[in-house]
C-alpha cells in the first residue's frame, strides 16, 4: 500500500480496543480526507501499520480450535459409524482444505489492510457489502450462543459436584424453559453477563486471559487422555463408531465436509485477522502451524480420549465435559470443567465478538461501534436458544449444514471476484467512496451479479438440507451444503461478470489512488 502516514490518536484507540479483544498487538486505521463517513470509521479504514507475526496468527487458531465445540464436533463424527482412524483421517483432510481456503480468503484483506466486510465491497458494491456482513454477523451470533451454552454446561457440572442438592433444578422436565433447565439458565446467564461485561468495559485485561485459554485446554486434554489410558490399562481399541449406513468412503467424504462447515464461519471472515499480518507469508505460516499441525495434535487427543472412554466407562463419550464428569475425583472434575468453561469463553471472545463488531459496524459505521456490535451479538444469541442448536450429533450436523449453505456462496463470490475477475487487484480508496463514477458503485451501490449469485447458491445449497428426509438422495447431499453453495455462486458470479449485460468493466485508477496488486506483489 502507498500514501501511508501516522494514524490519528483516535484511530489507534478505537482499533486498539478491537484488536485487544483478540489479545494481539494494536494497529490503527488511516482515514483519508475524501473517504465518505457513511462507509468509514477507524475500525474499517486501511491499517497504517500491519505488525502481526506468524505466532500471532498461530495463537489465534490455537484459541479457536481448542474448544468444547471443536471437541464435540469432532466426536460427533463417530455417530456416522466411522472407526477412530477414519474419524482422524476425515478431521485431517478437512483441516487441510480449511488451511488452503483460509490462505485464499486472507490475501485480499492482508494486502489491502481492511477487514472482511470492506473487502466484500469489491464484489458486492459499497452498499451491497452489507448483505454478506449481516449474514456473517448473524452466524456469529449463533456461534456466540452455542459457545456460551457449551461453557455453561461445563459450569453446570462443577455446580452439581459441589452442590448435589441442585440436581432437581438441572432436570429440564422438572424445572425447564425453552429446552433448558433452571440450573442451565442460571449458568448461561452468569457467563452471558460475564462476557458482556468484558466486552463493554474494555479489553486490556483479556490479553493474558486469552493467551491462557489455548494452552490450558491442551494441558487438561493431555492429562485427561493420559488418565483414561492409564485407567484402561493401555488397551484401547480404535474400532469404534455406531451403525454404519452406506459406503465408508462416502461417509468419510461427508465427515470431511462437516469439518469444513464447522470452520466455515471463522474461515470466511479470517480477513478480519489476516489484515493485521505483517506479510502474506507470515499469515500463511501461522495458518500452517495453527491449522494442520495444531489440529493434528488436537485430533489425536480427541480420538484417543474418546476411544479410551469405552473400556473405562463402558460407553463411548464424545463430550469432554461429560467425560470429565465421570471421573471419581471432585477436584479433577472441578478443575477440568472450569478449564473447559473458561477456555470456551476466551474462544468466544476471539471468534464471535470480532466478526459481528466489524460486520455490524460496516452497516452503519458512524452509529454502530465495535462495542455495540458485540452487544448486538450477545443479545441476539439468547433469542436463538442455542442449546437447541447443538444438543446431539444429528442436530449438530443439521446446524453445520445450514450455516454452510449460507456461508459457502459468500465465499465463492469473494474468491471468484478477487482471483478470476479482478485478477487480485483492489482500488482501496474506491472501497470508501459513494462516488457514482468509482469502481465499486455498480448500480446504486449494489452489484447485481453478486446478489444473484449469492441467492441462487444459497437456495440450491439449502434445498438438500430442507429436503433431506423427504426426497431420496438429498440427505447425503446436505452434508456438502458449503461446497454446493460455494461452487454454484463461484461459477455463476464468474459467468455473469465476464459476459452478458452485467459484464463488469476493467478497474479504473484515479490519480493518486491506492492500488493493491496482489498478483504481482504476492508477499
Amino acid at each position: 500500500m502507498t500514501d501511508v502516514k501516522e494514524p490519528p490518536p483516535s484511530a489507534v484507540i478505537a482499533a486498539g480496543d478491537m484488536v485487544e479483544a483478540a489479545g494481539h498487538p494494536v494497529g490503527g486505521g488511516l482515514i483519508k480526507d475524501h473517504y465518505d463517513p457513511q462507509l468509514t470509521n477507524e475500525d474499517l479504514a486501511p491499517l497504517a501499520n500491519q505488525s502481526w507475526s506468524t505466532y500471532n496468527i498461530f495463537a489465534f487458531w490455537m484459541s479457536d480450535v481448542h474448544s468444547v465445540g471443536g471437541y464435540v464436533t469432532a466426536g460427533s463424527l463417530f455417530a456416522l459409524g466411522l472407526a477412530s482412524w477414519q474419524v482422524l483421517i476425515a478431521l485431517l483432510v478437512g483441516i487441510v482444505i480449511v488451511y488452503y481456503l483460509c490462505n485464499l480468503v486472507a490475501k485480499p484483506s492482508q494486502q489491502a489492510g481492511v477487514p472482511y466486510p470492506v473487502v466484500c465491497r469489491s464484489p458486492f458494491g459499497v452498499l451491497g457489502a452489507n448483505i454478506p456482513a449481516i449474514i456473517r454477523g448473524l452466524i456469529a451470533v449463533a456461534w456466540y450462543g452455542i459457545q456460551t451454552y457449551l461453557a455453561s454446561a461445563a459450569l453446570d457440572i462443577v455446580l452439581l459436584k459441589l452442590f448435589p442438592g441442585l440436581a432437581p433444578y438441572a432436570d429440564v422436565e422438572q424445572y425447564g424453559f425453552t429446552g433448558l433447565s433452571l440450573l442451565g439458565w442460571g449458568s448461561f446467564t452468569l457467563l452471558w453477563i460475564l462476557q458482556a461485561a468484558v466486552f463493554w468495559r474494555g479489553m486490556e485485561s483479556i490479553r493474558k486471559f486469552i493467551d491462557f485459554c489455548g494452552p490450558a485446554v491442551y494441558v487438561v486434554m493431555f492429562i485427561l487422555c493420559g488418565y483414561l489410558l492409564w485407567k484402561s490399562g493401555w488397551h484401547v481399541s480404535l474400532n469404534l463408531g455406531g451403525e454404519k449406513k452406506g459406503n465408508s468412503l462416502v461417509i468419510m467424504l461427508g465427515a470431511i465436509a462437516l469439518v469444513v462447515s464447522y470452520f466455515s464461519g471463522p474461515m470466511l471472515n479470517f480477513g478480519d485477522f489476516a489484515r493485521y499480518g505483517k506479510s502474506f507469508e507470515a499469515v500463511k505460516k501461522g495458518n500452517f502451524l495453527g491449522l494442520p499441525v495444531n489440529f493434528l495434535v488436537f485430533s489425536l487427543l480427541v480420538v484417543i480420549t474418546a476411544a479410551a472412554t469405552v473400556p473405562v466407562f463402558g460407553e463411548l463419550l464424545t463430550d469432554p465435559v461429560q467425560t470429565v464428569a465421570r471421573i471419581d475425583s471432585v477436584t479433577a472434575i472441578v478443575l477440568g470443567a472450569l478449564t473447559f468453561s473458561i477456555a470456551t469463553i476466551g474462544i468466544n471472545i476471539v471468534a464471535n465478538f470480532i466478526s459481528p463488531a466489524f460486520d455490524f459496524s460496516n452497516v452503519s459505521p458512524q452509529k454502530i461501534s465495535w462495542r455495540m456490535g458485540g452487544m448486538i451479538a450477545a443479545v441476539g444469541s439468547v433469542l436463538l436458544t442455542p442449546w437447541n442448536l447443538y444438543s446431539n450429533p444429528e442436530v449438530i450436523h443439521y446446524t453445520l449444514e445450514t450455516l454452510g449453505a449460507f456461508i459457502g456462496p459468500l465465499f465463492g463470490v469473494l474468491l471468484a471476484d478477487f482471483y478470476l475477475v479482478r485478477k487480485q487487484k483492489i482500488v482501496v480508496d474506491d472501497l470508501f467512496t459513494m462516488s457514482k463514477t468509482a469502481n465499486y458503485w455498480y448500480k446504486g451501490g449494489y452489484n447485481p451479479v453478486a446478489v444473484v449469485a449469492t441467492i441462487i447458491g444459497a437456495v440450491l445449497a439449502m434445498a438438500p438440507v430442507l429436503l433431506g428426509g423427504i426426497v431420496f438422495g438429498m440427505a447425503g447431499a446436505s452434508q456438502y451444503s458449503w461446497f454446493i453453495g460455494c461452487g454454484v455462486a463461484f461459477a455463476i458470479y464468474y459467468l455473469l461478470a465476464t459476459r452478458g449485460p452485467w459484464r463488469m468493466s476493467a478497474l479504473r485508477l484515479a490519480e493518486g489512488a491506492t492500488l493493491v496488486d496482489a498478483e504481482h506483489d504476492p508477499a
